[in-house]
Order: structure tokens, then C-alpha cells, then sequence
């Protein structure tokens, strides 16, 4: 009897590739520590968007952290820890921070992501509940000055890959785009087509599509190690015990890391954590909203707004930071108008606050690859604020290199050797 392929992770990345594995036919099986759906793809903005799938280093960004500091409300906070690793990330993000490597970056996630809708339908009509709608995203800003730099921006990098808008809207029709948007957005553009998923709701729905094609999923059970034979993996050891296999694909997140040392290599991963909590509106967004000046985002999901932004790097934990959480209600307040007077009403405002540790390596791009000497053993983490919407291009390419041996084009940028170089 041959030996299941076995997907650490119980994530979106992990659940779509354990989908399109047993599509082709492999016997799967699942481990996640927790339950599924329960870690970083459980409150996230449940974007599935081309116009935001970006490396978050870019020209700028630095400077940009380097201000925060001392100011847990900024929307990008940096927290210095007496950590080399910390410092050695940190170097490298800065090094990948050039207009050429944002440039590179961009473009490699862009056309990774050219299938991502096409993917979503199939998943749909396959029966996977998806949650997928497509309402467009609307980009608010302050100032009609910003949100033309930013639309410049976004067409020069897009090259034509989805459509944009030719012109922002200005004045008190900006805030006609959506309801929700107060008097002080003054500039604004919709980008159609653009999607929205309950991400817990879809890796709960993937979780049943693989129960009913006969995967076994293992909750509650931690991969703390593996068994290796001649370079080849050939049991997954978890505190419950040993599962055999034929192939392991790591898609565990943050702990992707100290499993892929159990195989003698390490990922200079660092959690960017993220925040978010949902919030009844009137009236409620009826589509993804982009808060330019401030990088908060607001979702439709679930019959509730879900508001969420920051990019916190201080260390690889999940504590929430409430101030973080006001930050961001305060941040949305510039767009949504006064749907809270003080912060101390918030308590009994806002429900599910939510901190997740999303994984991130130093160039921002993930890694999605075979891990270098062991022929059956695969890895795809590091895909930081995008792993709900590249989870399924991501199982697909990555099933595609696991039956084949060899490694797809799209897959190119995203190989192991580049962090080493």
C-alpha cells in the first residue's frame, strides 16, 4: 500500500494544496495543530484581489517603519528586539526595498496570480463553498493629490494585467462609490471585479470538500519532527505519533520554520501581525474598501464590516496589543465617519479582535518550492498578508511540481536557493 501525501498545515495554503492533490488522484492527509482554519487564515480582510497583491517591501517602506518608532498606533509599527536574527531580517528587507527588487517582486506575484479567479470558479463549481464574491474594491483617500499618485502607481505596475479606472473621483461624488464612506474622503476609484471571502467559512468549506473525497484530516495533532531514509522523508512524526509517507508538502505558517530545521535548513521568517475585528455598520460597505493614507482595509463579510490593518513587527508572538486595535478603529474613523465617539466605547462596539501572526520573509515573497536535499519533500510558507488569495494557484502549481518532479515556471521566483544568494 503506497504512503499518503502528507500537508502540514491547516491553513488556506495547506487545505487548497491537499485539495488539488487528491484531485490528482493522491491519497492526502492533514495535520494542523488546531483546528482547521484556525490560525492566520481565520481574521484576516478576506481580500481575493489583483489590485493589492503586492511584496510589502517597497521604496520608502523603511523610512516609513523607521518613523513608527515609539508609536504603536502607526499603521506600520516596528519594535526593535535584541535579536540578530531580528536585525539580520530587517537588513535584508531593507536590501529588498528597492524600487528594482519591488519591481521584481510585483511582477512575479502578478503573474503567479493570473489564474487565482479562474481557480475559484472551479473550486465552486467542484462544490466547495468559497463564499467568493466579487463586489470590486474602492480606494479612499483624503486627498485627491494621493489617490492619483496612488492610481499611477497601481497602472504602471498592473501593465495591463486587470483594469483600472482612467481617472479617480473627486469632491462629494467620491464618497457616492459607497455608502459607507463619510464626507472626509475626498478622492476615490473602483477597481471591479475585485473579491471578498469569509476566510475561516472557505478553509471550514475546503476542509469538508476533502472529507468527502475520503482525505483524512488530523486536528488537534502537532508535526514535531520527521524520519528520513537516504534523503527521502518517509514518516511524519506528530505527538500523536508517526504517519507514513510518500511525499510532505510544509505549508505550516510561522512553524514551517523549525520543521524545515528539522530537515537542516531555516527560513528567516518573521511574523507580520496583523489585526482586524468586525463592527455592525449603517450603512455597511458594500464593497472592499482600500483606506489609502492610513492602510486600513474594511470587508463585507458575514453580514459585518470586518475592519482590520497594521503591520506590527515585533517578534514572533501572537499578544494582542488593544492600542493596536484602537489604532486601527481610529485609523477607519478618517473614512467611515464617527461610528464610534471615544475609544473606551469600543469595548462594547466591536467583536472577534484578532491578532495573527502572518509569515514573512525579508523580500516579501513566499517561498513555495522542493526543499533542497529531499526529493519528496515540498515546502510553501512566507506568503504573508496574500495566502487567502494565492492559497489555491499556490496548491495547484505546487501539485503540478509534486507529480511531475519538475518545478513550474510561475514557481520560479518563489524557489528556496534565492534567500541563500
Amino acid at each position: 500500500m503506497t504512503a499518503p501525501v502528507v500537508v502540514l498545515g491547516g491553513g488556506v495554503v495547506g487545505l487548497c494544496t491537499a485539495y488539488y492533490l487528491a484531485e490528482a488522484g493522491l491519497e492526502v492527509e492533514v495535520v494542523e495543530r488546531r483546528g482547521l482554519g484556525s490560525g492566520v487564515s481565520r481574521g484576516n480582510a478576506g481580500w481575493i484581489c489583483l489590485s493589492h497583491s503586492t511584496p510589502v517591501p517597497a521604496p520608502g517602506v523603511v523610512r516609513y517603519a523607521l518613523r513608527s518608532l515609539g508609536r504603536p498606533d502607526s499603521p506600520l509599527y516596528l519594535r526593535p528586539l535584541p535579536d540578530p536574527a531580528f536585525v539580520r531580517w530587517l537588513w535584508r528587507f531593507w536590501r529588498s526595498s528597492t524600487p528594482a527588487a519591488f519591481r521584481r517582486g510585483y511582477t512575479a506575484i502578478a503573474e503567479l496570480n493570473r489564474t487565482t479567479f479562474d481557480l475559484f470558479d472551479g473550486l465552486r463549481e467542484a462544490g466547495v463553498g468559497t463564499t467568493l464574491t466579487r463586489p470590486g474594491m474602492v480606494h479612499a483617500f483624503l486627498s485627491p493629490a494621493e489617490a492619483r499618485h496612488h492610481l499611477a502607481v497601481q497602472r504602471e505596475m498592473a501593465d495591463g494585467r486587470y483594469p483600472l479606472p482612467d481617472d479617480v473621483t473627486t469632491g462629494e461624488e467620491a464618497r457616492l462609490l459607497d455608502d459607507a464612506l463619510s464626507a472626509g474622503v475626498r478622492a476615490a476609484y473602483l477597481v471591479e471585479g475585485e473579491g471578498v471571502v469569509d476566510p475561516e467559512a472557505f478553509a471550514l468549506g475546503l476542509g469538508q470538500a476533502l472529507a468527502t473525497t475520503g482525505v483524512k484530516i488530523h486536528e488537534n495533532a502537532e508535526a514535531v519532527g520527521f524520519r528520513t531514509t537516504s534523503g527521502q522523508v518517509t514518516a511524519v512524526r506528530t505527538d500523536l505519533g508517526e504517519i507514513p509517507c510518500s511525499f510532505v508538502v510544509i505549508a505550516a505558517g510561522m512553524r514551517s520554520s523549525r520543521l524545515l530545521g528539522a530537515l537542516g535548513h531555516r527560513l528567516p521568517l518573521q511574523a507580520g501581525k496583523g489585526y482586524s475585528f468586525s463592527v455592525d455598520l449603517d450603512p455597511a460597505p458594500r464593497h472592499t474598501l482600500y483606506f489609502g493614507e492610513r492602510r486600513a482595509v474594511a470587508s463585507p463579510i458575514g453580514g459585518t464590516t470586518r475592519i482590520g490593518g497594521t503591520m506590527e513587527l515585533s517578534g514572533n508572538n501572537n499578544r494582542l496589543d488593544w492600542r493596536r486595535v484602537v489604532a486601527v478603529a481610529l485609523a477607519s474613523r478618517h473614512y467611515l465617519g464617527r461610528w464610534f465617539d471615544d475609544p473606551d466605547d469600543l469595548v462594547g462596539l466591536i467583536r472577534d479582535p484578532w491578532v495573527g501572526g502572518r509569515p514573512f520573509l525579508p523580500d516579501g515573497l513566499p517561498v513555495i518550492d522542493r526543499v533542497p536535499g529531499h526529493d519528496n519533500a515540498y515546502v510553501a510558507t512566507g506568503h504573508g498578508m496574500l495566502g487567502v488569495t494565492l492559497g489555491p494557484v499556490t496548491g495547484r502549481r505546487l501539485t503540478e511540481y509534486v507529480r511531475t518532479g519538475r518545478r513550474p515556471e510561475a514557481l520560479e521566483p518563489f524557489r528556496f536557493d534565492r534567500l541563500r544568494r
